[in-house]
């Protein structure tokens, strides 16, 4: 197996993994995160999805380093960093909000929702942020 190999592999898992995400959160937009189960659930899949690219990507990171393309490994290495970040402050505000949310606090589920949407948002710029780096960069072979 090419060097490179191990690198394509988990590259493709975390675009899935980020598309999936993407395509999945979605609709829980319908959801009017009102209940404690809605936004358990919600931040369990931020969770997950976090867990997830910090794990493909530093696969990822490994694989291009093992092939010898360090501005690819970077690349990863800076996808960990941003979802190690995004984790870190995007579900310690949904516990914050979580912890006090009733189903009749209006400025709560909203900020809840807000959190929810910017999350995603911010998940969507960084699919594209890989996406462009992968087109962009150069070749990878």
């Amino acid at each position: 197996m090419p060097p490179l190999a191990f690198a394509l592999v988990p590259t493709v898992g975390l675009l899935i993994t980020m598309g999936f995400f993407t395509l999945g959160s979605l609709p829980l937009l319908v959801l009017k995160h009102d209940t404690p189960l809605d936004a358990h659930f919600i931040r369990g899949l931020f969770h997950y999805y976090y867990m997830a690219v910090m794990f493909t990507a530093v696969a990822a990171a490994a694989g291009y380093a093992f092939a010898r393309k360090p501005v690819f490994s970077l690349g990863m290495c800076c996808i960990v960093g941003v979802a190690l970040l995004l984790r870190h402050t995007v579900l310690s505000r949904m516990d914050l909000v979580r912890g006090t949310m009733t189903a009749t606090d209006k400025a709560a589920i909203s900020r809840f929702r807000r959190l929810h949407i910017g999350g995603m948002l911010a998940n969507i710029v960084q699919l594209g942020g890989v996406a462009w780096g992968l087109t962009y960069l150069g070749p990878i072979a």
